[in-house]
């Protein structure tokens, strides 16, 4: 899954600059660009674990 979600936020980024760099700037494409970035941070983040989780673990 990290191999298609990486890709594509990769592509959102750069078309998201493009967009800025353009003589008409569209809100809209940049906005959905972003979303797509921060909805594949969200997806790649998730599988980090938390630095408490030893001290949870402990408590247990």
């Amino acid at each position: 899954m990290k191999k298609i979600i990486f890709p594509i936020m990769l592509i959102a980024i750069v078309v998201a600059f493009y967009e800025q760099t353009s003589a008409e700037k569209n809100v809209y494409v940049t906005v959905v660009a972003m979303a797509v970035f921060m909805f594949g941070m969200m997806r790649l983040s998730a599988k980090t674990p938390s630095k408490n989780q030893e001290k949870d673990e402990e408590n247990v």
